[in-house]
């Protein structure tokens, strides 16, 4: 009895210690089973690319005007099944010459999800995002950077990069104008992604304009994630 009592809890202990790594892997921003992550970009360059998640919504237009005040790009992660209830959106973002990325058709979790499964939230939101008539490089955001085989293992076989984050001053809710301008300028490096809600978002809207000023008064320029990328150890 007592044998099978400790073996039972050795068990119970190997079955948590993967439950536990199991999750640390599902939620790393920095790494993931086979294929290309990118959180950010090792460059001497100040550099910085703003993404922005979901959407498209009614706030687009506004969005688009306050970048080409500042005359900024940016990356819009865009939800596919937003796309195709706001077509419209979609195509003023490809017009400003802002670059598109994939968060998935429903934004699910895709962890614990057939290769199926995969396929068609990606390729579903790839072929809404060619309709507004953006011809560039299409990167995938995880919805909320979940992650576990399917996933990465779907976008290691065609060739396509997993893009998270360094930087996210509003993911946790309820954060003011302030403390999203104050988080970002703390947390940004040379090579950062910044995340931001500017969609559904008021206060993180509103942070943009001084969260580029301030960037730009430290030397910072912006550019978009492919364009990050690109220049990686430049």
């Amino acid at each position: 009895m007592r044998k099978w009592l400790i073996g039972g809890a050795a068990g119970i202990v190997v079955v948590l210690a993967i439950v536990a790594g199991l999750y640390v892997l599902m939620n790393s921003r920095t790494y993931q089973l086979t294929g290309t992550l990118v959180d950010r970009v090792e460059t001497d360059e100040k550099l910085v690319a703003l993404t922005f998640d979901d959407g498209p919504t009614e706030r687009t237009p506004e969005i688009l005007r306050m970048l080409a005040d500042l005359q900024v790009p940016a990356t819009f992660y865009l939800v596919g099944d937003d796309l195709a209830a706001h077509p419209e959106y979609g195509a003023a973002i490809a017009a400003a010459g802002h670059e598109i990325g994939n968060h998935s058709y429903s934004h699910r979790r895709m962890v614990l999800v057939s290769g199926d499964t995969v396929r068609e939230e990606i390729e579903r939101t790839d072929a809404e995002i060619r309709r507004t008539g953006y011809q560039g490089p299409i990167t995938f955001r995880p919805p909320y950077g979940k992650k576990l085989w399917s996933l990465p293992n779907y976008l290691a076989d065609h060739d396509r990069t997993t893009v998270t984050w360094d930087v996210e001053p509003d993911s946790a809710g309820g954060a003011t104008r302030e403390a999203i301008v104050a988080d970002t300028m703390a947390q940004t490096r040379p090579g950062s992604i910044v995340l931001l809600h500017v969609m559904h978002g008021s206060e993180s809207a509103a942070a943009v304009p001084e969260i580029v000023t301030g960037l730009r008064a430290q030397g910072y320029e912006f550019t978009t994630v492919s364009d990050l990328v690109k220049r990686e150890h430049g």
